[in-house]
């Protein structure tokens, strides 16, 4: 088998007029894993290549012209290499023609196979090419990361650079680091940072969204299962702590925890032992934890919905995160940093800010944090007509105060629409914060998160 994911077949497009050629190649092939999609020639493949793109393709050398020349082969490999097409081609004869395995390698083609194939033969050069082409892939993509300046944040307020000096200093450790602070703040981006200087960079990060996670799924989620190990279980799966070998695991939201699972994430941060649903083997975790919440873990722990002991074990080095409204000094750089970023995905370059609108950011109070400021920037870019910047066309929302001044009178809608509308004032009133915003709106957190999913609402 070849699949590089438990689930995931790999498509080959058969380009072959022989049925009964094409029949053998099905048989053998959806043997070794494989999905197949049948075409009689490169014509009826031109067509079908606009709407789907295989993960390779084996290709007839010979049609309908003649028997020997493979010149129609070599026109669809050369027409491939025209449209730009980044599949690999393994080219199929029944002539032996060192000419033409030639003039097919320098189309294009990755490898040759005469007809009748030896089966093994053919799975090696399958397995060969698939793996080629992803490693090329791979390659090209971290060519284009290198060659791209990557952008630079700098940031200026005190309370940052001091972070950003702790930081660096525990990056390299395999300590467990707590994330805090508001939503928005950019917790999830520096759990990416640390991963990148860490001693795992090489490895994986595996980001969880713990509150997204149904309680009833919680094992399967985090350490795998095994096929048939519950009525849904039709294949076997990974799990976080599997795919994060090697690398970082980040769990976000990690105080959306419910009371009955953290004891489960208790006993592997203490022995580094779990087991798959399912499955009666015990494996070892080799991963460095990092965990993010906005929630006050002292109120949690007072109020007994959060154990005391894993709070211990999570929280090795502990880092708040301070809010936009604290640190003004930082407004300016990460304005510039979006502009730059947002200007680049929608080909707007060189955009600045008029002044009176960078000292109205500086003023207003980000309830959102950064992750606002982004939003409210990225929109500005899509709809500016010059490259500057005013403050008309940044937009900004009202001051909360005049959120509860409209909250007093609420127009008449539907109950669809006023729960919509009532969450985004809790949302904006409790600055974001989910414990919060459940407690205002007299439901639990959970339930909460039911609705932000349901109305589309960001989690």
């Amino acid at each position: 088998m070849v699949q590089t994911r438990p689930d995931y077949q790999p498509l080959i497009l058969l380009i072959e007029d022989n049925r009964e050629v094409r029949l053998a190649a099905r048989f053998m092939l959806e043997d070794l894993g494989y999905r197949i999609e049948e075409l009689e020639n490169p014509v009826q493949a031109r067509e079908w290549l606009q709407h789907q793109q295989p993960d390779l393709i084996l290709l007839d050398m010979n049609f309908q012209l003649d028997t020997t020349s493979g010149d129609e082969g070599l026109r669809f490999l050369r027409y491939l290499q025209q449209q730009g097409y980044d599949i690999p081609v393994v080219a199929m004869t029944a002539w032996s023609n060192t000419t033409l395995v030639v003039q097919a390698m320098q189309a294009g083609a990755g490898d040759f196979v005469e007809k009748p194939w030896n089966n093994q033969r053919l799975q090696q050069i399958l397995q060969q090419q698939l793996k080629l082409s992803t490693l090329t892939r791979q390659n090209k993509a971290l060519h284009q990361q290198l060659s791209s300046p990557p952008l630079e944040l700098i940031w200026q307020s005190s309370q940052m650079l001091t972070l950003m000096q702790q930081l660096q200093t525990v990056a390299a450790t395999e300590a467990n680091i707590l994330l805090t602070g508001e939503n928005g703040t950019g917790k999830s981006q520096l759990a990416h940072w640390l991963h990148q200087h860490s001693g795992r960079s090489a490895g994986p990060l595996i980001s969880v969204n713990m509150a997204a996670i149904p309680e009833a799924l919680f094992e399967s989620e985090l350490f795998g299962h095994k096929k048939g190990a519950f009525t849904d279980a039709k294949e076997a799966r990974a799990g976080r702590f599997s795919l994060a070998k090697g690398g970082t695991l980040f769990l976000d939201e990690i105080a959306t925890l419910p009371l009955g699972q953290q004891a489960k994430l208790l006993r592997v941060l203490e022995s580094g032992q779990y087991e798959a649903v399912g499955s009666s083997q015990t494996e070892h975790s080799d991963l460095r934890l990092i965990a993010a919440t906005n929630a006050d873990f002292s109120a949690l722990i007072q109020n007994g919905l959060f154990r005391q002991d894993l709070y211990y074990r999570l929280n090795t080095l502990e880092f708040r995160i301070p809010p936009l409204r604290e640190r003004p000094a930082d407004i300016a750089p990460l304005c510039q940093f979006f502009l730059h970023k947002h200007g680049q995905r929608y080909h707007k370059t060189g955009l600045t800010l008029h002044h009176n609108a960078l000292s109205r950011l500086q003023q207003y109070h980000w309830p959102g944090n950064i992750r606002e400021l982004s939003h409210l920037l990225e929109r500005a870019v899509l709809l500016t007509q010059s490259t500057e910047i005013s403050l008309k066309e940044l937009a900004l929302p009202d001051e909360p105060q005049s959120v509860t001044t409209q909250a007093a009178v609420l127009p008449l809608m539907t109950l669809e629409q006023a729960e919509l509308t009532l969450i985004r004032q809790a949302l904006q009133l409790c600055q974001g914060n989910k414990q919060k915003t459940a407690e205002k709106l007299g439901i639990t957190k959970s339930s909460l998160y039911r609705r932000l999913e349901k109305h589309g609402l960001e989690l």
